[in-house]
């Protein structure tokens, strides 16, 4: 009662918010730690300024002592299996599964009509997952905010933003609204880290929201969990401070229902959610095609997918595991699975369905969020993580590992799907798959093979509208193609008889 009456005193201004908190609070929170086993958190509290007991206090009052020690315990002597028999895994069954390689032109029409449709009426959100920093890359900023070296200097944010005014444009166009007449607007919920919340909201703010409007863009923070040393014990990173650590892309769904964004889904009537990371630069944000085909299949859960390069690339897999839709990962399954091959095509490997973190949701699934997010498996990672010795009060930086973090995966709720509320939709790699995970010259993944496969699909664009391109050399022949010019290939019959001199980019008609 008194932390309740502490919290309502400060919101009202009736108590200095720079002011410790009560005896009477604190010994109620020292309580529900010490049952816990974890009172060790208090042992400096004492000797901190007023400030810096308010800093702890209210950083412990956010931390479920319970929950954690049991997660601990959990993590550090996991119960081993009855059950010893090898889990059956087989690919997903055609039902559930479709490919914009194979599909028919008419299919890919009807998805991409539907999903423009359910855009034009404002039921679809966009949930972007963006909470790392560039530390790869040689940034401290956002990932989101990096510019890859394209002839523009967008950056991913920008990148993303802009195909998301596109496509809203041509699900105006397909709903015969006006030009100039915005009708359709696509929310965009940006889940950030707590090191990276202030400089996204920042750099959004100094780009004017790169031609969104400003309520659409939503900013919310995904959830951390304290660092567990190897004897279970939360890890004090200093006297007035616990270590933490982000809970995974799996903290995603305790992120949406704690931070009220669920709420707001309802509120604008968004029915069918797209997610995905921001480190992919070929991602179609809002695709309509995932968008539609997943809303014609009625589906709680879709999934889009890449076919793997080849046996050996360390990717995780889309299967069935037990009969579940579930993620297996490249270590998980024998070398005879990873080299089969498919039996009604012998050109193609049996598993070959490489998830890219790109998934749809409707949003009546997701208000069932607080029913099981609790419930979802938590992952350890041994790391050294520097600490403050709750005995003697010095800082320690170990030299093997010394605690774990725990994470939560974003797929950990597909087993939990029925598997006629799961789909799959294979796209092509190098149309939507093109993620930034190292520095610069690593020659994979990295920013100088994300610039060149967004110019290589500039290029296939304009050349398949009719158009021309010379250059140089090969390796300069690419083509950047605004977002706002054509999200997909649309838009670009004006190009067609003329010749565009490479590298370049392409932002108007009237520059080609």
């Amino acid at each position: 009662m008194a932390e309740i009456i502490d919290r309502i005193a400060t919101a009202l201004h009736l108590k200095d918010d720079t002011s410790p908190p009560s005896n009477d609070a604190v010994d109620g929170l020292k309580q529900k730690y010490a049952s816990a086993g974890q009172d060790h958190v208090f042992n400096f509290y004492d000797s901190l300024s007023a400030s810096d007991k308010l800093t702890l206090y209210n950083q412990l009052s956010d931390i479920d002592p319970v929950r954690t020690s049991k997660l601990a315990q959990e993590a550090l002597n996991p119960i081993k299996p009855t059950d010893t028999k090898e889990p059956e895994i087989t690919p997903l069954p055609t039902i559930a599964c479709a490919s914009t390689l194979d599909s028919t032109e008419a299919d890919l029409t009807k998805y991409y009509n539907e999903g423009l449709d359910l855009i034009a009426a404002n039921k679809v959100g966009v949930v972007l997952m963006a909470g790392g920093q560039g530390t790869r890359l040689g940034s401290s900023d956002p990932k989101g905010c990096y510019d890859i070296g394209l002839p523009s200097h967008k950056s991913l944010f920008q990148i993303q933003a802009e195909r998301i005014s596109r496509v809203q444009t041509l699900a105006e166009q397909r709903a015969g609204v006006k030009p100039g007449v915005n009708v359709a607007q696509i929310p965009w919920y940006i889940m950030t880290s707590g090191p990276t919340r202030k400089p996204t909201e920042e750099y959004f703010a100094k780009h004017d929201y790169f031609g969104l409007e400003k309520s659409q863009v939503v900013f919310f923070e995904q959830g951390v969990l304290p660092c567990i040393s190897n004897d279970g014990k939360i890890i004090l990173e200093s006297k007035s401070k616990v270590a933490v650590a982000p809970d995974g892309n799996g903290g995603i769904y305790a992120a949406l229902d704690k931070s009220g964004v669920l709420t707001d889904l309802s509120k604008r009537g968004i029915e069918h959610v797209h997610a995905y990371c921001v480190d992919n630069c070929l991602v179609k944000v809002a695709d309509p095609v995932f968008i539609g085909f997943s809303a014609l299949k009625k589906v709680s859960i879709a999934t889009k997918v890449v076919r793997k390069r080849n046996a050996k690339e360390p990717v995780g897999l889309i299967i069935l595991k037990n009969g579940k839709p579930d993620v297996v990962e490249y270590s998980e399954i024998s070398k005879e699975m990873t080299e089969e091959m498919d039996s009604e095509n012998s050109e193609l490997l049996k598993f070959r369905a490489a998830n890219i973190v790109n998934h749809y949701y409707s949003v009546e699934f997701l208000k069932t969020i607080p029913e099981w997010c609790q419930n979802l498996p938590h992952h350890i990672a041994r790391k050294k993580i520097p600490y403050l010795d709750a005995e003697s009060g010095e800082q320690v930086k170990p030299e093997k590992p010394n605690g774990i973090k725990l994470e939560q995966f974003v797929f950990d709720v597909f087993p939990l799907i029925q598997l006629d509320k799961f789909a799959c939709l294979e796209v092509a790699r190098e149309d939507e798959f093109s993620p930034l995970k190292n520095a610069r010259g690593a020659g994979e993944d990295d920013p100088d093979t994300s610039k060149r496969d967004i110019m290589a699909q500039g290029k296939k664009w304009v050349v398949k509208a009719g158009g021309q391109i010379v250059s140089e050399s090969m390796d300069a022949d690419g083509i950047e193609v605004s977002p706002l010019l054509s999200y997909g290939g649309e838009g670009l019959e004006f190009v067609k008889g003329k010749t565009i001199t490479g590298p370049a980019s392409l932002v108007r008609p009237d520059e080609a």
